[in-house]
Order: structure tokens, then sequence, then C-alpha cells
């Protein structure tokens, strides 16, 4: 959760395709809404939205872009509006209490070995937890039941990198082609590439 990424495509930027055949009016809709519209906080209380923009600047740091891409904020409306995919193991709560009860026993396990908020600890402090709370070793009473690493890589994990990837400065970083709809993909081969995806003499050998 330390190393820096290196995007291997400089310069390259899916937004350029705005008012190509690219993007339809629903695409620029929904991008201009995760670039403008983001929302305030609705669902978590202060702490917890300490400690989960905490967890996400651990989880996907972004130390170098200089308008980090909001992660929190759009965890935030979902849970407020109460959306979810449809599914959950069976050893987990609603996703509302998952969230609640994951955030409060990572707070926990920060009081317990340090003493002090995880948004306070040093970053090599805050990762060492969260690696015991994926590797399942940071189980105690106040996760109430719920497995740890379960919380951590099919509800946290899964939720900060879904919500990262949504945005057009990380789809830019991997060289996201772009929509399937409306101009869609036709060389499908491998080694091949339509015109409108990211240059392959930028790609990492």
């Amino acid at each position: 959760m330390t190393d820096r990424f290196d995007p291997p495509y400089p310069g390259y930027d899916i937004l350029a395709k705005w008012d190509s055949v690219s993007f339809d009016d629903t695409t620029r809709r929904v991008y201009a809404d995760r670039l403008k519209d983001v929302p305030e906080r609705a669902f978590f209380s202060e702490t917890e939205w300490r400690t989960l923009n905490a967890v996400c600047d651990r989880l996907i740091p972004q130390p170098d872009r200089p308008d980090p891409i909001p992660i929190a904020p759009w965890i935030d409306r979902a849970l407020a509006e109460n959306r979810t995919n449809g599914t959950r193991y069976t050893t987990m709560p609603q996703m509302r209490e998952a969230w609640r009860t994951g955030l409060a026993a990572i707070e926990a396990e920060a009081q317990e070995r340090h003493e002090t908020a995880f948004s306070d600890l040093t970053a090599e402090r805050q990762d060492a937890l969260l690696r015991d709370v994926s590797n399942g070793d940071a189980e105690g009473p106040h996760w109430n039941g719920m497995p740890p690493h379960r919380f951590f890589r099919s509800v946290m994990l899964n939720e900060v990198v879904r919500i990262y990837y949504a945005h057009p400065a990380a789809l830019s970083e991997i060289g996201f082609g772009g929509p399937a709809a409306p101009r869609g993909y036709v060389r499908l081969g491998a080694d091949r590439m339509d015109p409108w995806e990211a240059p392959s003499d930028r790609r990492r050998r």
C-alpha cells in the first residue's frame, strides 16, 4: 500500500473524446457528475468520515495528484440512498451496518493498539493495521462477529477501487479507450488496437 504508481499512459486523457462519437449524452452526464457533482456527507458521522477518508488514502494513495479523486463522498451517497449491488455473503450484515461496524472496529483497533485515532496514525501504522484486517488477524469483540477480512476485501476494498476507477482521471491513467457504446470496439485480436485507444507506444513493456 506504499508503492508509487507510475501511470503507463502519460499524457493520455479520456476526456479528449468528449465531443467525439466515443461518448454519448449519457456518458457525458455521468462523467460530468463525477467531476463536478461531488456529494456532501449525508450518512457517516464525523468520526466515521475521518476514518473512512484515512482508509481511502492508504488503499489508493494519491500524493502526486493535484486534485485527488474523491472516493469517500460516493460511498457515503450510496449508503445514504441505501443503494447496494444486491448481493452479500451470508456471514455479512446489511451494507449500512457492515460499514458502520467495520469503520468503528478499525477505529477501536487503532485506539487499542496505539491509543489514538486511526486518522492520526502514521502511514506505516495505518498500513500495518489494515494489513491485519485484510488477513483476518484483527478479530476482536468490536467486530460484532463480522469477519474482518470479508469486510476488508469484499466490501471496503471492492468499493474503494470501484469508485476510483469510475473517475475519468483514473480511466486515463490506465489507458481506458472509452465505453463500448456508442462507438464500440472493432479490432479485438491480440495486439490489435482501434485508433481511438491509448497510443501503443505508451504501453509499458
